[in-house]
């Protein structure tokens, strides 16, 4: 399961260094599978549809941090625990329900990233 950031974000912009996949981006900022991973090339996201590396999309949430979930990896294959919860400040980074993945599938995403 991806890790979502809700609205009681207060910005303070702690989680984003320590995601190992790059996936938190500040509200408002553009994302794409490139930034903070080894992709290269087309990618296909968990919705079937293909995107370049570094193609550019809109942001999730322009108000607060937001976690890309084809990104999230809850940490897997880094840390024991998905870092953005452990340094949140207000706990707003819980588990994100609409994105239930399996160890094995966080792994494979992973590794899919980071070649």
């Amino acid at each position: 399961m991806a890790i979502k950031i809700t609205d009681e974000c207060i910005n303070c912009g702690a989680c984003e260094p320590e995601c190992p996949n790059n996936a938190i981006y500040e509200g408002g900022v553009e994302w794409t599978m490139a930034d903070g991973t080894g992709v290269k090339g087309a990618y296909t996201l968990s919705d079937g549809s293909v995107t370049e590396a570094h193609e550019k999309h809109q942001p999730v949430a322009n108000d607060v941090y937001y976690i890309v979930h084809d990104k999230c990896t809850e940490c897997q294959g880094f840390h024991e625990e998905p870092q953005c919860a452990a340094v949140c400040p207000v706990d707003c980074c819980v588990p994100d329900e609409m994105y239930r993945e399996t160890v094995e599938e966080l792994l494979a995403k992973k590794d899919k990233m980071h070649l």
